[in-house]
């Protein structure tokens, strides 16, 4: 039950809130990830701690992927009740946005844009598959099985290709 998506999009402005007409705006600014801390990162539904982590960076059942565009994700969900229930909505659609809990290191405000600008995460708290998300430029979705597989065996000739070149070059030094 492998699930890929965006969870963080840079140079991507969302309207936070609205009052009396007005729009108030939150972008994030491309790199704001470097130096924030991923350590130990869970995959949650809604951001909801009543509900069981689905997956978690601490034991690899979670990748965080910084790329030029954001946040990729990719995660094995549990085999559990709440995680064969979300994989399921995830797979039929319903369920295909992103959202991220985070504290922020720096940000500048632009008064008359009204525009947050995160300039550096201090830390990412959790990514969650979401109903309804802040960004509507992130996504989730549900891999394949024979997606999975293939990424599997690319990965096991990756690592049998590595072990051969160690073997080489042990062999001539």
């Amino acid at each position: 039950m492998i699930v890929e998506g965006r969870a963080i999009v840079y140079d991507s402005p969302t309207v936070l809130f609205e009052v009396e007409g007005r729009k108030y705006y939150e972008v994030i600014a491309q790199g704001a990830l470097d130096g924030a801390d991923m350590r130990d990162v869970p995959f949650r539904y809604n951001h909801a701690q009543s509900v069981m982590i689905m997956a978690r960076t601490r034991n690899k059942t979670l990748e965080l992927i910084p790329d030029s565009k954001g946040l990729l994700i990719r995660a094995r969900l549990a085999n559990t009740t709440a995680g064969r229930d979300l994989y399921e909505l995830i797979k039929r659609g319903d369920i295909d946005k992103m959202s991220f809990a985070f504290t922020v290191k720096e940000d500048k405000y632009d008064r008359e844009t009204r525009t947050r600008t995160i300039i550096k995460f201090g830390r990412i708290a959790d990514v969650s598959a979401v109903d309804t998300p802040a960004y509507n430029d992130t996504y989730l979705a549900a891999r394949s099985y024979f997606e999975a597989q293939a990424e599997a065996e690319r990965q096991a000739a990756e690592a049998a290709e590595a072990r051969r070149r160690r073997l080489i070059l042990m062999t001539y030094c």
